[in-house]
Formats: structure tokens, sequence, C-alpha cells
């Protein structure tokens, strides 16, 4: 890990000064450093760094300019931008505990293949925060953009059963796999048929943790290590992010990551359909129908929207122990992209209490959702004249809507449960995290689990 948080005093720390718009004359600064910003057209701007000479050509500390409304991620630059060595805060900043996250999410590097790693930067955290909280935190979210920016060539159906193997033995988890045939001989037809057509062989992995009498909290990701599209193949210009289409799989990772080392009061299982959408004589074809394990006979579309299939699956498995809440995660549809964008997740469930405790601690940690409407006139959309269902509308409107209530088809025994149709994708650097892989709305569904469960 490049930045180093440090919860000891760090005597020979520099000191970074945070600076508000227009706030030189009001940051409690010696004139001298005043005198400096001005000479270098430093007045606050968000995001800027100006480094503060000392004697003998010696750094003297920094300003960071915050702007007039920056979050408290912002800081998150910081750990690209100073100067390498020992650095504190000058001052406590408003949300010390987001703060000294958003160093340590900003210092991140994808140094598999050869990348160097960053700035190798000690920062005293401010008193009072919560160290080893925020290291979980971090070291979730760092497994979610390994997961994510590794490419399929390490991150097909078998490696990413090993990566569920590696984390579940660091936490003294259990992990069952259903593969191959073996999915059609325990009913999960959809699972099988999307990922048959690969050499990589379709499996669902189960992994669970915790005390058989806990509460018990279930996260299902999908898991699609590379979608062509199949037979609807993608142009060669869909396909280039494709290896992240296994990002709900990669985030619920994460999340699993930070509840197990909380040690929190849960019977954690997280379910995960490992395939890869490929094309082959034996691909599943538009017009095809298939069983599911609910009973559900689903009319192929599409065979460009197979997250869902592998997803209901897993789901109606989930669904038969009615946890206490249930929660799945994909990069299912381009519709949430043209509705909210990359940065802002939509989120479906019927359940207000956990709505409503979403969308406080999303505002509180920073980690953006909003809430998309189940909205039940549009489940006629996904008929089909000679199946129980479609896994696509005719009319190509309100794709994430009705991708989630194809979801819902699958879950009728659990109250709390919620869909996440996530990115999982930076496409551009960020304060708190470089272009590429990126864990979303976990570290909000981790304080919405902590404060329920805890």
């Amino acid at each position: 890990m490049p930045v180093e948080l440090v919860e000891t005093k760090l005597n020979k720390a520099l000191p970074v000064h945070l600076v508000a718009k227009d706030g030189l004359e009001t940051a409690a600064l010696e004139s001298s450093s005043v005198a400096w910003a001005k000479a270098n057209g430093f007045s606050g701007e968000a995001g800027r760094v100006l480094v503060l000479p000392g004697e003998n050509g010696a750094i003297a500390g920094a300003l960071f300019g915050t702007g007039e409304n920056e979050s408290s991620l912002a800081v998150g630059a910081l750990a690209r931008m100073l100067p390498e060595g020992e650095w504190s805060f000058a001052s406590t900043p408003a949300d010390p505990d987001l703060a000294s996250l958003a160093l340590l999410l900003g210092g991140y590097v994808f140094t598999r293949y050869g990348k160097k790693p960053g700035k190798a930067l000690r920062f005293a955290s401010p008193s009072d925060t919560n160290v080893a909280h925020i290291r979980r935190i971090v070291d979730g979210v760092f497994l979610t953009r390994d997961l994510v920016n590794t490419p399929t060539s390490d991150m097909g159906p078998d490696e990413l059963e090993k990566a569920v193997r590696t984390l579940a033995a660091a936490h003294k988890a259990d992990v069952s796999v259903i593969k191959g045939d073996d999915l059609l001989k325990q009913n999960f037809p959809m699972i099988h048929a999307v990922g048959r057509a690969s050499v990589g062989a379709p499996r669902l992995i189960d992994m669970t943790w915790g005390r058989k009498d806990a509460p018990k909290v279930t996260l299902v990701g999908k898991g699609v290590c590379f979608d062509t599209g199949g037979l609807d193949i993608k142009p060669s210009s869909g396909m280039l992010l494709m290896k992240k289409d296994m990002g709900g799989a990669a985030n619920v990772l994460g999340l699993a990551s930070m509840i197990m080392a909380a040690g929190l009061n849960v019977r954690l299982r997280v379910l995960i359909p490992a395939v890869e959408n490929s094309i082959a004589g034996n691909a599943f074809r538009p017009g095809d129908v298939l069983a599911s394990r609910k009973g559900i006979t689903v009319e192929i579309g599409n065979t460009d929207a197979e997250g869902r299939l592998v997803l209901g699956d897993a789901l109606s498995l989930a669904d038969d122990e009615e946890p206490r809440m249930l929660i799945d995660m994909a990069t299912l549809t381009g519709a949430a992209r043209v509705a909210l964008g990359p940065d802002l997740p939509p989120f479906y469930t019927g359940d207000e209490a956990l709505a409503s405790e979403l969308a406080a601690a999303a505002m509180a940690v920073e980690d953006p959702l909003w809430r998309m409407p189940l909205w039940r006139p549009y489940e006629a959309k996904l008929s089909s004249k000679i199946a129980d269902i479609n896994n696509v509308t005719t009319d190509g409107f309100a794709g994430s809507i009705t991708a989630a209530l194809f979801l819902k088809r699958f879950v009728e025994k659990t109250a709390s449960w919620a869909h996440f149709d996530i990115f999982a994708w930076n496409p551009a650097d960020r304060p708190h995290g470089p272009a590429g892989g990126e864990a979303q709305g976990i570290r909000a569904l981790e304080r919405v689990i902590s404060a329920r469960f805890g």
C-alpha cells in the first residue's frame, strides 16, 4: 500500500493545510505562506496542491484547495500529488475518517502487470480516527478493484473461484462449488446455458461464514468473467471493458471481506454464478426457451442479456433460505448508465426501511446511490407468447427497471431484498481512485449491515 496511515504521532511530519476557495486569509497560515500562495496564483481552488518552501531548499508543508463545497474524499488526490515523505493534516478535517480513507484509496495502483507503485507516503491519522475500520474498508475496496482490473486471461471462472477460496481461507469460511453438467443435475439450468459455450466451465460458487444461528445475510454477485454478447454479439467497441462484467461478483467479495474482517454477527452467504458468455456451436440462441431453477420458463429475446439469467438461478437458491437481507450486485444494464451515468448506481428495493437506511448511509460515507422504482406496470413489457417471461423487452425503454423486475420474479420469500445495477469502473481518474475497476455501493452497504447486525 503506497500510502501508510500511522496511528502514532510523526514528529517530522510536514503539515498539509486545507484551504477553502478564497480562504487564504482565514486559513491560519503564516504571512510568508499566504504571500507564497498569492505569488503562485493559489486561492484554494478545488484539488490544487501547492508545496510550501522551507529553509535551504527544504519543503515546509503544502496547501490543498478544497474549493467551495468539496467532498471529504477530495483529499485522496494528495496520495498522488504530495512529495514522498511523512505528512499530517495541519488541522483536523471535517470528517477525519473519510479524509483518512480517501488518502488510502487515492494511493491505489494496480501493479500486477508491471506498473510501478505510487508514491510512498506516511500520513499521521487525525485524532479519534477509527484506523482499524478504515483499513478493513480499504482492503475490501482494493480487493474489488484488483479483481475487476484483472483481464479475463487471468480472471476466468477458474480464477474467480480461486479468488473466492483465497478470501475464504483468510477468514475460515467454507466454499462449495457446483460446476459444469452438475449444474443441470442440481437444477441450475440458466447458469449452465449461459456458460456452456466457454472452455471455462460454468459454476455456482457458494461461500458461507459465521455462526449458523446468526441472522442470515446473503450476497449475490454477477460473475460473468467476459461477455461477448453471445450469438447477439457485441461490436468490438462494446467488448473493450467486458473483463469488468464480473464487477458484481468483485463488489460482493469486497463487501464480504469487510463483513468478515469486522466479525459481524451474521451468517454470511455469498453466491457467485461464474460464467463466460462465449460463442460456440453449443451456445444458447435467441428464441430458445430456458428452464430456470424456480420453474419459470424464460424465452431468450437477446443473448446479451445474460446476467439476469445467471442471477435468476442464484437468487432463487438464496430466496429459499429467506435471509434477513438479500443483496444482489451486477453490471447489468447500459440503461442504468444512460439514466444516471457511471458514478451514481441505481438500486431497487421494496423494503422502505432498507431504502431509507441505504440513502442515509450513501450520503454519510460519500458512496453515492440512487433509488429507482420497481414500476410494476412495466412487467408487461417482459411478456412472452410462448414462455412465462422474456429476458428483454421489445421497445428498449426502461431497461434498468425492467431488468430489476425480471430479477424480482425470482425473489418471493425474502422481504428485505435490494438489487444494485453498478458500473464497477471509473472512466477517468478521481481523487479517491484512478481510472479502472471500482467498488460501488459496498461502503454504504457495510455501514447499513454493521448498524443492523454489528
